[in-house]
């Protein structure tokens, strides 16, 4: 090829990739207006999600242009031909498994399905749209998928083998959101008694955030093992007992009606705390030690309430014994000495 055939194919693909960048361009600006007249935001989403890959699109369909306007020899342009059609398809397999990620995301956010948006969900999805991507690029290339199959299937147990731990974990995970016993957004607590929200479960692990922040990362198949509570289920409202102790010398009556006024009264003043079902006090455990032990049971709205309740509470209730005079007792003992009679 000449210098002049190459000055040629140079300028059908600056001229043919401008024109495409042209049209990208309208073509977009068209789009964006378009979607600020819509209410949903998926067709944002869908707008931003290829607006990149067309870039390679352009680029690649402009080549394939100058490339069968040369005087390249077929040998050399069957290849170059196949490489940009693969590259293409990698670009356009990418840009629509995120397209497809994202759109079943806001799908599980916005509707009452009990199937939620998970990494682990993500990468099945990603997963599938890649394979399907990849099915077409060795179909380009004129391979056989039924061989590869045969292969995979000779080669499943060894590599099923190698990652039996990984596998074990993907399998586990699964498991969990098939069950629905735990879901993303969750409290749960552990049987070590760590305990948190659940911020994600992956195809490896679930990731715990604690109250502290701190995240807890566990293996899915150690997950599924272990013996845990979920504060979310079977609904985010739980009771909550506070203890409460007195001194011996405090009527139980008045300590019971003193108690149930003062939850009644945070009801209209501390947010978390339910009217329905009513607060209750009781005389439970009873006699201690040094004192007389009642429980009061609420109801708190979530998890999260437990701590800014009872720390309003046993505020409430400490000022409220102190005008009452009710006596909160330290530990005491009585010690009996037995005299000697024969001194």
């Amino acid at each position: 090829m000449n210098f002049e055939k190459f000055i040629i194919s140079l300028l059908v693909f600056i001229v043919s990739g401008g024109i495409l960048f042209l049209f990208r361009f309208f073509l977009f600006k068209s789009l964006h207006q378009w979607a600020k007249r819509t209410k949903t935001g998926l067709d944002d989403l869908i707008i931003n999600t290829i607006k990149t890959p067309s870039i390679f699109w352009c680029i690649g369909i402009a080549l394939y242009i100058a490339i069968e306007n040369s005087e390249i020899p077929p040998k050399y342009t069957f290849y170059m031909i196949k490489v940009i059609h693969v590259l293409i398809i990698i670009s356009a397999t990418i840009a629509l498994a995120n397209v497809v990620n994202r759109l079943f995301s806001k799908f599980f956010e916005r509707s009452n399905v009990s199937v939620q948006s998970t990494g682990l969900l993500n990468t099945l999805i990603k997963g599938a749209v890649y394979l399907i991507g990849l099915i077409i690029i060795l179909n380009i290339f004129g391979i056989s998928i039924a061989p590869l199959i045969t292969a995979l299937g000779i080669g499943g147990l060894a590599v099923a083998l190698a990652l039996k731990d990984t596998l074990e974990n993907l399998f586990a995970g699964v498991n969990i959101m098939a069950e629905k016993s735990i879901r993303v957004g969750d409290f749960v607590r552990l049987d070590n008694g760590q305990e948190g929200y659940v911020e994600d479960i992956s195809w490896r692990t679930t990731r715990i955030r604690m109250l502290s922040n701190n995240l807890i990362i566990i293996p899915n198949s150690k997950l599924a093992q272990n013996i845990l509570v979920n504060y979310s289920l079977p609904e985010s409202k739980m009771s909550l007992t506070i203890p409460i102790s007195v001194s011996y010398f405090s009527e139980p009556d008045k300590v019971e009606k003193i108690l149930l006024e003062e939850v009644r009264k945070a009801i209209e003043e501390v947010p978390g705390i339910l009217s329905e079902p009513e607060p209750r006090v009781r005389f439970v455990p009873g006699f201690g030690e040094s004192s007389l032990d009642f429980t009061i049971l609420c109801f708190i709205e979530d998890v999260s309430y437990q701590y800014p309740v009872q720390h309003q509470l046993r505020k409430r209730i400490f000022k409220r014994f102190q005008q009452e005079g009710i006596e909160i007792p330290f530990p005491q003992r009585v010690v009996w000495l037995k005299s000697d009679s024969s001194t």
